[in-house]
């Protein structure tokens, strides 16, 4: 129930929703203040003619302006129980006839689909991801080459226009076999061919080491007040010239704030959380270990306190 204005009893009152008419009802006066309102919400009634199709969904799926039927085709299934070669018959022959131009293209949205989701990104990187492979496609030119890698690559490039990236290492976990060598040749490829089509340079977005430092903290399971002291560290080294990577960066810095932390993190721990080697962590953190009283806030530790830190 929910209180709305009733002109008869001239107050808000409590009203009743009956679904089976669609009205809504005063319950002091008895006034239908709505009829035949339409229910929005979702329905969970099954209208299958099988009795052990349980499935409640009456409707297809949204239409995709990549595919050239939006993804809105017929496709003609072999009837439940049915014996015999389905393919044999007259609706079989019927379907391979008229066979969806958009195969290959289904399959590919599919498997970024796959690999966006194990990665857990949202629908918007997704779609760019299909943007950019179809694309790709269309210039009839990714033809001889590994599928994996490319399909790789295309989320790569749409995490890092979104400015969600993530590392080539972590798009490799995912990548169905293709090597973080391919994904990176890959790239470039797709890189060069759009910029190509396009006339004009392509925007990736620029990485910063805070882009990761966040999700990095949390797989190594560290407290929020070693994580804000992380981020303000990260922000503070963008002022220095410090020649790496930002990957490489972000995971010195959360080695530099365990260390005058109580929960120390082994650098075997930092190097699998962050996907970078530990030679590179100890030498990243040995360019940043002269300015660890400016990157370190005061609110985490005190000048006296950097004398925890190992020395590199």
């Amino acid at each position: 129930m929910s209180d709305t204005y009733c002109p008869d009893c001239k107050k808000h009152t409590e009203v009743a929703f009956d679904h089976s008419a669609g009205d809504t009802v005063c319950t002091e006066c008895g006034l239908v203040l709505e009829a035949h309102s339409v229910d929005e919400t979702s329905e969970w009634r099954t209208f299958a003619n099988e009795s052990n199709d349980n499935d409640p969904v009456r409707v297809g799926g949204p239409s995709n302006p990549l595919l050239t039927d939006g993804g809105l085709s017929t496709v003609i299934a072999k009837p439940n129980g049915a014996h015999g070669d389905f393919l044999s018959s007259s609706l079989g022959r019927w379907q391979n006839r008229g066979s969806n131009p958009d195969r290959s293209l289904i399959l590919a949205f599919r498997t970024i689909a796959n690999m966006a989701d194990r990665l857990g990104l949202v629908a918007t990187i997704k779609d760019r991801a299909n943007e950019i492979y179809k694309k790709v496609e269309d210039l009839k030119s990714i033809r001889g080459r590994n599928q994996d890698a490319i399909l790789a690559a295309c989320l790569y490039i749409a995490c890092r226009q979104e400015d969600r990236p993530r590392t080539v290492k972590e798009i490799c976990s995912v990548a169905n076999g293709a090597t973080k060598k391919e994904i990176g040749r890959a790239k470039e490829f797709i890189v060069k061919q759009l910029e190509v089509e396009m006339g004009q340079s392509m925007e990736m977005g620029t990485i910063h080491a805070g882009d990761f430092l966040r999700r990095f903290c949390s797989t190594l399971g560290m407290n929020n007040t070693a994580v804000k002291a992380a981020q303000e560290a990260v922000q503070r080294s963008e002022e220095l010239d410090i020649r790496r990577s930002p990957i490489s960066i972000a995971a010195a810095v959360i080695y530099m704030i365990t260390q005058l932390s109580e929960d120390k993190k082994p650098l075997k721990d930092i190097s699998l959380a962050t996907g970078v080697a530990e030679g590179t962590i100890r030498n990243s953190y040995k360019d940043l270990y002269p300015y660890a009283a400016r990157l370190i806030p005061n609110s985490y530790a005190k000048e006296e306190d950097l004398k925890n830190l190992c020395t590199p």
